[in-house]
């Protein structure tokens, strides 16, 4: 099936969309001539973006939204089809952090993770697809991560909710090709966006790294966001499955589908980085 090649008028939508990769996708579909709608739940960051979005003369519908809150993005989804009529892109890219040892992460932190990574996903396919399916025609994208394809050690929440997304992205796919409905899976490596900055930490039983070296790590060595924009720009174009995202990524995925002995040596030698032993 192939892709949709012409962004030129069609109405992208985008959730997580005031900073980082979110943004930086707008505004690459926005220079392609494509009709924007933007969501993010910080409303004062959300309004800078769509001012920098329609600097670049595309036409801009920009909306608060919490993508946990069930009734929020029902009411949201109303709205696009009242504005705009019909959705022909899908960007599922709002996305949070948690770091730590399962051990030292509450239930209340995998319950807050999974109501953003997983559920705020979940709802927009739900509120949105079947208007893309009655149509017949559109893309959906949903960002997972390079920690939705290998596991990465004290990551258990966040990696729980990026293979969630990588599974029912790779089910979905198979379901929507009877209604001409391409389906991407972006899977960023390292890349320098404000989630880690402002991911819940749990650091300080075992791990050796303090939260601000990650951070300034993300920032030094981090891939910037118009990186992965162009990469979900690109699995548009040409319908592409599962799209790792930096070299990271790609040396990750290969080595857990070579060798699964190699791929547990890597992560053993991570884990002793990281973590000091009990």
């Amino acid at each position: 099936m192939p892709g949709i090649k012409n962004f030129k008028d069609k109405v992208v939508v985008i959730t997580g969309a005031a900073s980082g990769i979110g943004k930086a996708t707008a505004k690459a579909f926005a220079r392609e001539g494509s009709d924007i709608v933007i969501a993010d739940n910080n409303a004062q960051t959300l309004e800078q973006a769509a001012k920098e979005i329609q600097a670049t003369g595309a036409r801009v519908l920009a909306k608060q939204l919490d993508v946990s809150d069930k009734k929020q993005v029902e009411s949201f989804a109303g709205i696009v089809m009242n504005e705009r009529g019909h959705v022909d892109i899908l960007v599922n890219n709002a996305g949070v952090g948690v770091g730590g040892p399962l051990l030292d992460t509450s239930i209340e932190d995998y319950e807050w993770i999974f109501s953003i990574n997983y559920w705020g996903v979940l709802y927009g396919l739900k509120y949105f697809l079947p208007h893309m399916a009655t149509r017949k025609y559109g893309h959906v994208v949903n960002v997972a991560s390079g920690a939705g394809l290998c596991s990465i050690p004290a990551m258990s929440a966040y990696c729980s909710t990026k293979f969630a997304v990588v599974g029912l992205s790779e089910t979905l796919r198979s379901e929507m090709r009877r209604f001409g409905i391409g389906v991407s899976t972006i899977c960023p490596g390292i890349i320098n966006t404000n989630i880690v900055a402002q991911s819940r930490m749990h650091l300080q039983k075992e791990i050796k790294a303090s939260h601000a070296t990650l951070v300034n790590f993300y920032r030094r060595f981090g891939w910037p966001p118009e990186r992965v924009a162009k990469a979900i720009l690109s699995a548009v174009r040409h319908n592409r499955s599962i799209v790792p995202v930096g070299p990271e990524a790609w040396a990750q995925w290969f080595t857990k589908r070579i060798s699964q002995k190699f791929f547990d040596a890597m992560n053993g030698a991570s884990s002793r980085f990281f973590m000091s032993a009990k």
